[in-house]
């Protein structure tokens, strides 16, 4: 089956696309790449929805890369004839639009990992923004043939009629090779590791808030946080002036693995918000592949993931995630033993694994 990724998506900086192309290829499919990355991130497309008056610059970036891709489509069915399906990568909520015109007797996957409006709305957005993004949300899915979610609560947001398969996120190959490299020594002080974008489904200060009180109560540990973003600052408020934590702002997306596997746990998401609640962050899939026991909030998609392969503590509470890490500072034999569980556990989010249920409903279609 040929299939065409396409699309303004970025695996370098969002790697949800590149997790489902590497998977489609490993089941034996050709996938050809057309794609014009857009260049924003998505904190930067939330900001243009808060501030209107920079939209200019994403429709106008938009329209540049679009016609690159309508030329190349072009191209390409003149080339090779109609491909079997396109896939169209993360945030791709106008690139459907577009593809749906560019290959109109291709069936079209719409990766929707992401609710515009459910995003907007846990990041502070409000009133005709947030309906606006709900709009374009229902206009993409209504132009695909098949959307995947990353989990049951984000499938349940679908509108009726509308097919859903469920895809976890899972992770990249370099992120399970970053696990050869660890040196699990025993007895070492416990290291803790949490990178993101600081947005308020991370719940960045209650980590933050929870590192000072595990160091107040005694605990012996590192930890190395990673990023910038909405919640940065109130999360170095948080943390205040205490011992052992590394504040950067940036890691190379190459270099992040390796920087993530020389940690004993990988910490995930803490926040409060109906979002928080809906998702399992990317950073629970590599943290686990990499090697990393893994300490977030118990939600029910995060528990249906990865019960029995982490240790889950209450959403917005730092009491009790202090209390874990105290716990586990004071005892290395049960980190090991959460490691273990994590890596058993990440076996099942590699890349060919969460792809088969779509490699199978394109199997199915042919």
């Amino acid at each position: 089956m040929t299939i065409v990724a396409f699309g303004t998506y970025d695996a370098a900086k969002h790697p949800r696309a590149g997790i489902v192309i590497d998977g489609l290829r490993e089941h034996g499919h050709e996938v050809l790449e057309i794609n014009r990355p857009l260049g924003f991130s998505t904190a930067e497309r939330v900001r243009m929805l808060q501030q209107p008056w920079r939209l200019p610059a994403l429709a106008w970036r938009l329209l540049r890369c679009w016609l690159a891709l309508w030329r190349e489509a072009r191209a390409l069915r003149r080339r090779a004839g109609e491909p079997d399906a396109v896939l169209v990568g993360y945030l791709g909520h106008f690139d459907v639009l577009l593809a749906r015109r560019a290959f109109p007797r291709s069936t079209i996957v719409l990766d929707h990992l992401v609710f515009a409006g459910d995003t907007a709305r846990d990041r502070g957005a409000e009133g005709w923004r947030v309906r606006l993004l709900r709009g374009l949300d229902a206009r993409a899915l209504a132009a695909a043939d098949i959307v995947l979610v990353d989990t049951a609560e984000h499938g349940a947001l679908l509108p009726e009629g509308v097919e859903g398969i469920h895809v976890p996120v899972g992770a990249r190959a370099e992120w399970f090779d970053a696990r050869e490299s660890r040196d699990d020594a025993a007895g070492s002080a416990l290291s803790l590791v949490f990178f993101g974008l600081f947005t308020p489904l991370q719940g960045a200060p209650v980590i933050a808030r929870a590192l000072r009180l595990a160091q107040e109560a005694g605990a012996r540990f590192i930890a190395t946080i990673v990023g910038t973003g909405q919640d940065h600052a109130q999360a170095r408020a948080e943390a205040g002036d205490i011992d052992g934590v590394t504040w950067i702002d940036w890691v190379e997306p190459g270099a992040l693995p390796a920087l993530v596997a020389r940690h004993d746990v990988c910490l995930g998401v803490f926040g409060t918000s109906d979002k928080a609640r809906r998702v399992v962050p990317n950073k629970v899939y590599e943290g686990a592949a990499a090697g990393c026991a893994v300490l977030t909030s118990d939600t029910p998609p995060q528990r249906a993931a990865f019960d029995g392969g982490a240790l889950f503590t209450a959403a917005g509470d730092p009491e009790e995630l202090a209390a874990a890490i105290v716990a586990l500072a004071e005892d290395p034999g049960r980190r090991a033993e959460l490691r273990a569980l994590a890596t058993s556990a990440s076996e099942r989010f590699r890349a060919r694994s969460v792809v088969t249920p779509l490699a199978l409903r394109l199997h199915e279609a042919r």
